[in-house]
């Protein structure tokens, strides 16, 4: 249903309509103007990873999210892992997990 009344009608009372969110800076809005643009957009990102939840390889749902720095907590099986302090899983983390993987299979191929 759409409604034909204009914003003014609707706030009775002479208040003005709610101002629009934001719509580039968004979690970052709260820094202002200050740090400049660059470094906003990158706290943009991980602030947005950080708050997310992540995809729990134990119970096969997403329901991680970070309980404190380096803490991820599962909600659904209730396991808690350590990962990196922003985001779940580092960079270094996944490259260490496929050399294992990697290391892994070429032991089984020469076992046999």
């Amino acid at each position: 249903v759409v409604s034909t009344q204009s914003t003014w009608e609707v706030n009775a009372g002479g208040r003005q309509p709610m101002g629009k969110r934001t719509t580039k800076v968004g979690i970052t809005g709260k820094f202002g103007t200050r740090y400049g643009a660059n470094l906003r957009k990158r706290v943009k990102k991980i602030l947005i990873s950080q708050h997310a939840k992540h995809f729990c390889h134990f119970c096969g749902k997403f329901s991680i999210k970070r309980q404190a720095v380096g803490i991820w907590y599962c909600k659904s099986c209730k396991r808690k892992q350590a990962g990196g302090a922003w985001t779940l899983h580092t960079a270094n983390s996944t490259t260490v997990r496929s050399t294992i993987r990697r290391l892994r299979e070429l032991q089984e191929m020469g076992g046999q």
